[in-house]
């Protein structure tokens, strides 16, 4: 083992074979940060940084655009309230704020949770959307807006134990001495094929105005949001990516398999039960907000991971990501079809659509 010049201080350089001695640090080749007893990779923290910048300038554009245009400096005036015309203050703070924020921070929250759930299955495919979470937390909504109207707390509520729901049975479903990840995606996509026959048959059944709003919501839209929502949905959010994070040293040790993680002290099932309920929590949370958005918590891992060149799945590049491709598509979706909005699940569904044939044929080509 020989010394090197590290940004680490005494790190040296690692040799595979070759024994660290006591007191020694293993510089892998990566300079790291480390913050709150956790290690970053600088990289990672610099490439989500970027991202970040990207989508606060998607919604600074957002901000600018629409059938009232304004300028930068209105922009600015209206953000604070301090605009001449009372109009501009309206569009701005109570039209297009809550709409940009929402896109950012959901986004942001789908992107955590689906790279817990593909680290968990160590599967590019294993985000929620796969394996039936999303679609839980959909009928749980659904549910409540048949019986208890389109309220934001009832679905909410609905949308939180219909998420856990579909949790518990596809883990117990799953359980075979332990939950391995393979049996986790084919459970779950089976289970996603039951449940979106029986929301097609509760919306199908439901009265024609309920059967409108469950529609509505259930493509996955940003249209009409306002701060009553915006304002729960992003608080819990906010604090269930916390969550995640705190539990992302153990998903981290999980990553190298569950024998691995034994040997290193971590409590494979317990940690694993954690993670689901508080990613599941995560994904019902932005389910209520704005319905089931696809793809985004598939895709936003992934492209994170590559940007970043990360061995391993990163929630802070998933996030970065997830937050830029809803903000992105919302901004496609207000304005690709000139004055006609679409809701902005059915842009994600297009990229995601594209991205997903993209995935399948990079993973036949390791196969190969």
């Amino acid at each position: 083992m020989k010394s090197s010049n590290s940004p680490i201080g005494d790190a040296t350089e690692f040799v595979p074979g070759q024994r660290v001695l006591p007191g020694e640090q293993v510089n892998f080749g990566r300079p790291m940060l480390r913050a709150f007893g956790f290690r970053i990779d600088l990289r990672v923290v610099v490439t989500s940084a970027i991202i970040t910048l990207l989508a606060l300038g998607c919604g600074f554009v957002g901000l600018l655009l629409g059938e009232f245009s304004l300028t930068p400096g209105e922009v600015f005036q209206g953000l604070f309230g301090q605009a001449d015309k009372r109009i501009v203050n309206t569009v701005v703070g109570e039209w297009r704020a809550p709409r940009i924020i929402a896109g950012i921070v959901l986004g942001a929250g789908l992107g955590i949770s689906g790279a817990v759930f593909q680290s968990l299955t160590r599967n590019p495919l294993g985000s929620p959307d796969i394996i039936g979470f999303s679609t839980g937390a959909y009928t749980g909504g659904i549910v409540t807006i048949i019986v208890f109207g389109s309220s934001f707390v009832s679905t909410a509520f609905g949308a939180i134990i219909g998420g856990l729901l579909t949790a518990i049975v596809v883990y117990l479903l799953t359980w075979k001495g332990g939950v391995q990840g393979f049996r986790l995606i084919i459970v779950g996509i089976a289970l996603t094929a039951m449940l979106n026959a029986f929301n097609t048959w509760l919306i199908m059944r439901a009265d024609l105005d309920l059967a409108m709003a469950a529609a509505t919501w259930g493509a996955g839209t940003l249209n009409g949001m306002g701060w009553s929502t915006l304002l729960p949905a992003a608080i819990g959010t906010v604090l269930l990516g916390l969550g995640c994070g705190l539990f992302s040293r153990g998903l981290g040790t999980l990553e190298l398999g569950d024998d691995t993680a034994k040997a290193l002290g971590v409590r494979n099932e317990p940690v694993r039960a954690g993670l689901i309920l508080v990613a599941v929590a995560l994904v019902a949370v932005v389910t209520a907000a704005a319905g089931p958005i696809a793809f985004v918590a598939l895709a936003a891992p992934q492209i994170g991971r590559r940007i970043a060149k990360s061995q391993g799945t990163s929630l802070l590049s998933a996030a970065a990501v997830g937050a830029l491709l809803l903000v992105g598509a919302d901004l496609i979706a207000q304005h690709a079809l000139g004055e006609t909005q679409l809701p902005v699940g059915v842009v994600t569904v297009c990229i995601g659509g594209i991205y997903l044939i993209w995935l399948l044929i990079q993973e036949a080509r390791k196969a190969q």
